[in-house]
């Protein structure tokens, strides 16, 4: 079924290309946006058409909502779909579609809105009966009155920007000496990032796991869950690692977690694809927020449910009801992904653009790649740096563990430094093997310890696989000389 003539991407890379290859499947035509530094992007090429947005910097490109508009208007685009990051979670860019006349490709912007405040969206919960993590119910600026708070709740608490994500902004409290200097550098990179200072304390969980549910709403009252993922690896509070479903899970707590995500879902007023995150620490589970866009990881859901979630988004975009029931819905085998980034986990992961002279995906069975770059891309300074999204899937957890060993071992990637050592070791890391993972697994593991040797090994793979690669080029190359001469000879 088609159910758009034309839509527009607002978004670049992977989930732009990922976005565009649901499109084609349904026989929608696509259009891409590009900045100055994109020019020559995967996406731009892969798209029916494309239209130049902007400069470089996303301010001036992938964030301007008037500019995008307007090329909805002049493309006749009847949509939009955000991917993630940039305009994904921005409430007036939503409204500004909806005045327009284009379909936003995601939930209503005053849901948006609403679930887009920490604090806001965890007073909801709390009316819903959800779970919250103890913490003030408000913004907070006065130290004193966060002291007199951490007091009750108990040492160490975190200080969080109620406008943020991905971890700006926050900082940890272990006692009430450092409450001052805490607040004020939280407000200080609060109204920087997101230009709302307004922050919020709560209780912080040592060891936790971060659990989320995939969730899905439509216009006709209908809602589901396709299960948990577990993205407890994580560096500066920002995932590395996510798989599905989740090691811990009983069929007793997924009907507990997965009825609160759906009570989130109904008292949000949500529709489209979504997803609740939540904190697990002593048996008890925690809402922390609800992302109300397309997750990166969807694709190891995808894999275990075989809902392609892309195709839904649009379907219930279009006014469609959901085609299929929470009784349809299983898990089957288990899936992995691997974040892939330009960056040196040896230096702090410090971003390592730059150019790419060497590149190889893996394959094979159960193996899946989200990436937007390719040999001789250059990776900017200007943009996040993930350099693709290697997933995994088998019929255990330990088989699709193996898997990913040998798609890591397969992939070559040279010119920058990458993240690819150091999935290695986790993958080879017996508590990752044994599931015992939480949000500080890095540091508890040691895993930097070891991972100087497996960059070293990695590098020196890599080479040699890039080496065998130069040749077999250099085979095909003579061999195909020699066809064409043998050709016109016999003529």
């Amino acid at each position: 079924m088609k159910y758009f003539e034309k839509l527009l991407i607002a978004n670049r890379g992977e989930i732009a290309i990922r976005v565009m290859r649901a499109c084609r499947e349904l026989d929608i035509e696509t259009v891409a946006i590009y900045s100055t530094a994109d020019k020559n992007a995967l996406h731009v090429k892969y798209a029916d058409e494309a239209f130049h947005v902007g400069e470089a910097h996303p301010s001036k490109s992938y964030l301007n909502m008037e500019r995008i508009i307007d090329i909805a208007r002049k493309s006749g685009a009847e949509a939009v779909h955000p991917g993630y990051g940039f305009l994904a979670e921005n409430y007036k860019f939503a409204k500004l579609c909806l005045d327009e006349n284009v379909t936003f490709v995601g939930p209503r912007w005053k849901t948006i809105k609403a679930m887009g405040s920490k604090i806001g969206s965890k007073q909801i919960m709390r009316e819903s009966g959800v779970p919250v993590i103890p913490g003030t119910e408000g913004g907070i600026k006065d130290p004193e009155e966060a002291k007199k708070i951490a007091s009750v709740i108990g040492y160490p608490v975190i200080v969080k920007a109620s406008a943020g994500g991905g971890g700006i902004g926050m900082q940890i409290v272990n006692d009430e000496k450092g409450m001052e200097e805490a607040i004020s550098a939280s407000m200080r990179i609060a109204q920087s990032a997101f230009g709302d200072a307004t922050v919020f304390i709560e209780k912080y969980l040592v060891k936790p796991r971060h659990i989320e549910f995939q969730i899905f709403a439509d216009e006709h009252g209908n809602a589901v869950h396709l299960f948990e993922r577990e993205c407890s690896i994580q560096r500066r509070h920002q995932k590395l690692v996510e798989e599905a479903p989740c090691t811990i899970m009983t069929p007793d707590l997924r009907e507990r977690m997965a009825d609160s995500a759906i009570r989130v879902a109904k008292a949000s007023d949500y529709t489209n694809a979504g997803t609740v995150e939540f904190l697990y620490s002593n048996g008890n589970y925690y809402f922390m927020e609800m992302n109300t866009r397309l997750q990166v990881e969807h694709t190891i859901t995808e894999f275990i449910t075989g809902v392609d979630i892309v195709k839904q988004q649009l379907a219930i975009a279009a006014g469609e009801p959901l085609s299929f029931e929470q009784k349809d819905l299983s898990i089957r085998g288990h899936a992995i992904e691997c974040r892939i980034n330009a960056e040196d986990p040896l230096n702090n992961f410090a971003a390592d653009p730059g150019k790419i002279v060497r590149y190889r995906s893996p394959g094979g069975p159960g193996i899946r790649i989200d990436s937007g770059i390719h040999m001789g891309y250059t990776i900017s300074p200007v943009y996040d740096s993930m350099i693709s999204k290697l997933c995994a899937w088998d019929r255990t957890r330990y088989d699709a563990i193996k898997r990913m060993r040998r798609a890591i071992s397969e992939y070559i990637i040279l010119g920058v430094k990458t993240t690819l050592p150091l999935h290695y070791a986790i993958m080879n890391n017996q508590q990752y093997i044994d599931g015992n993972t939480h949000t500080h697994f890095l540091e508890e593991e040691h895993i930097f310890d070891t991972l100087e040797r497996y960059t070293r090994d990695e590098e020196a793979r890599m080479q040699t696989l890039a080496g065998s690669f130069d040749q077999g080029k250099k085979v095909a190359a003579i061999t195909a000389a020699v066809n064409t001469y043998l050709q016109q000879k016999n003529g």
